[in-house]
């Protein structure tokens, strides 16, 4: 784990012709950190987070050589091709962590479409689509303090353009910058930490709205078909004799849907 010192190597000074203060000063921001090249901008900013980094700053880097997602998996983060980011922030209700990941999809795919082709789904637990191929991923991890979050680190990829030899990934539309996506997402991302508690109805009705798996079949967490979340962010499989709230694990459709 990179520490505060290692969080200086490879930082540049701008991004997409911007500097970083600038950057800061346009997404009103605290600070914004932007590397040539990193292994993961999640990394960096929990060890300036660990340092006092305010809630606010922003971690990105043109490309990363170990972008990670869920359980240890890894993602493509080639050089220029997408929005590699890690927000810090610093919520006071422990509560509404569990549902974070959820929330920030939520709220990055309006933000998102009007650069996308069509409409912009949301796969549980944390993965944006474009029709049936990826366009981002996002991952929440938090830092406590006797029992409470002392800081969480908001992790988000977003394609630009598709990786190459990806086939089930997409990105936005040609003209579209980076700046464009940064400038959308952040303000998104920040929208939803400020909420509180378990989601709500109106959450639960957009999610259903956006929801790719809802009414079809799963082999992952459990073999059955997808009702939709709860709102404690669980999703739930219809097994035949019963519904199942599934809390942790990935989301695998059978081969087809």
């Amino acid at each position: 784990m990179p520490t505060a010192a290692d969080s200086e190597l490879g930082r540049i000074d701008r991004y997409d012709g911007r500097s970083s203060a600038e950057l800061a000063r346009q997404l009103d921001l605290a600070r914004v950190v932007v590397y040539e090249e990193i292994g993961s901008t999640l990394d960096v900013a929990h060890a300036i987070a660990a340092d006092g980094a305010p809630a606010g700053t922003l971690v990105v880097a043109d490309a990363q050589t170990a972008g990670r997602g869920r359980s240890g998996r890894s993602w493509t983060s080639e050089r220029g091709a997408g929005v590699w980011l890690t927000l810090v922030e610093r919520p006071r209700d422990s509560s509404a962590l569990d549902v974070l990941s959820l929330r920030v999809g939520l709220a990055l795919a309006p933000a998102l479409e009007p650069f996308c082709d069509a409409r912009v789904l949301l796969k549980w637990p944390n993965d944006l689509y474009v029709g049936p191929r990826k366009l981002g991923g996002i991952l929440v991890e938090a830092r406590w303090r006797d029992q409470s979050p002392e800081w969480v680190a908001i992790g988000v990829g977003i394609n630009v353009r598709a990786p190459y030899g990806e086939e089930f990934a997409t990105g936005v539309r040609s003209e579209i910058r980076r700046y464009d996506v940064l400038a959308v997402a952040v303000p998104a991302i920040r929208r939803a930490v400020q909420r509180a508690g378990p989601l709500d109805d109106s959450e639960l009705t957009a999610f259903a709205e956006r929801d790719l798996a809802i009414g079809k079949r799963c082999r992952e967490p459990v073999d059955g078909v997808v009702r939709g979340i709860d709102r404690r962010g669980s999703l739930l499989v219809d097994i035949g004799s019963d519904t199942l709230a599934v809390r942790t694990g990935s989301l695998v459709l059978t081969e087809g849907q």
